[in-house]
């Protein structure tokens, strides 16, 4: 087996490099990408990418070993949230080591995997494999998993039909074989202005949305109360939070335009768009009443994004394989958020999550992975190499 203290070494060089690039969401992930490009041709490994419609981001495919059917997806996502508003205590776009801990936006979620898939490839390439690794590195993953749906279909096309699918998602190095769903829907509304006096002619779309967002509000209670106790998810059930509102000009102007954002997380086989159906209807029946006062007022209600969640397979092939690698004799396990390991599994591939870090750091101020995960992940990757050269 190859040395994984070296292994983890290089690792935590490549999350230093990794982390420099401020891959937030809102931009663009081309730098890193042909950071990766470089790195993988520098070893001799091709690689393509696969564009987003308006070519300012990108998903990223290599293939290390023959390709032939029965090999290995090493999945993750190359954008992080935003640090805008949080009390860091280090510059978030540093890699900076304090005692045990490694700092940095994006350490945990999720280019501390990133680093350790690529500090792994000349293992990867000295151990002989008989079954390929394939590096499939999305974008826009924190917006609604976006990227992954044409990566995934790119997989389809060109790579023989892999055994299994490991997302490197913040686990502690152990399987999680469940994750929720998640579907977000951005709500417009255009209201009519007057002075605040004068609210007979005009109409705020303040306050009609302070009625959706009570409706909302009510409908989050109910399913949280609803919830089936058995559910090995926490929290349990569903879950519908509103992430962001924006409404009015000035406190004495009726409210031209109210924005609001708001999610839904359902475990697998629940349809988020049936719980949403009255308010959808709602929803209309205030757009018909605001546009019979004022032409060109109204709601809208737009679906932004629709991930499907990860059901767990009994007896799955890779929770099975990945549990080898990680040592992992553990109970099963799920998780609240979402991933792009549902898409995978969505498209027929066996697909677990198993990656370093901790969520509870994901998203915070001072972001963090332990230097012991980034180990205990170079222990992962250096038997995933010595088994797929065992065939």
């Amino acid at each position: 087996m190859p040395s994984t203290e070296h292994l983890a070494d290089r690792a935590i060089a490549e999350l230093a490099r990794l982390v420099a690039f401020d891959t937030t969401s809102r931009g663009s992930n081309l730098e890193l990408i042909r950071h990766v490009e470089a790195t993988l041709a520098a070893l001799g490994v091709a690689s393509r990418r696969v564009a987003s419609a308006d070519g300012h981001k990108a998903n990223l495919l290599a293939t290390i070993g023959p390709n032939v059917a029965g090999g290995v997806v090493l999945s993750g996502h190359t954008d992080v949230v935003p640090v805008d508003g949080q009390p860091w205590t280090s510059d978030p776009w540093t890699l900076t080591p304090k005692g045990d801990k490694l700092y940095g936006r994006g350490t945990c979620d999720m280019k501390g995997f990133l680093a350790l898939a690529l500090a792994a490839i000349p293992d990867f390439l000295a151990a002989g494999l008989k079954r390929p690794i394939h590096l499939a590195f999305s974008y826009d993953e924190e917006v609604g998993c976006l990227g992954a749906p044409d990566l995934i279909a790119e997989i389809a096309a060109s790579v023989p039909a892999p055994r299994a699918v490991i997302v490197g998602e913040p686990t502690g190095m152990e399987a999680v074989s469940g994750h929720k769903g998640i579907a977000s829907f951005r709500v417009t509304i255009t209201g009519h202005e007057a002075h605040s006096s004068q609210t007979h002619l005009g109409v705020s779309a303040n306050m009609v949305g302070i009625k959706l967002l009570t409706y909302l509000s009510d409908l989050s209670e109910r399913l949280a109360r609803d919830a089936d106790p058995a559910s090995p998810y926490e929290p349990k059930g569903v879950s519908l939070t509103v992430g962001l509102i924006n409404g009015g000009t000035a406190v004495n102007i009726l409210a031209r335009e109210c924005v609001f954002l708001f999610d839904v997380r359902t475990p697998p086989g629940v349809d988020p768009f049936a719980l949403i159906k009255d308010f959808q209807a709602l929803a209309a029946e205030h757009d018909a009443g605001m546009k019979a006062r004022f032409p060109g007022t109204g709601v809208r209600v737009e679906t932004r994004a629709a991930t499907p969640g990860l059901a767990p397979e009994a007896g799955g092939a890779a929770e099975t394989f990945a549990r080898r690698l990680a040592g992992d004799n553990g109970p099963a396990r799920v998780v609240p958020y979402a991933a792009e390991a549902g898409q995978f599994q969505g498209a027929g591939y066996s697909t677990v999550i198993c990656g370093p870090g901790y969520i509870d750091q994901a998203h915070q101020p001072d972001e963090y992975v332990e230097i012991s995960q980034m180990q205990r992940g170079a222990a992962f990757m250096a038997r995933l190499a010595e088994a797929l050269a065992e065939g």
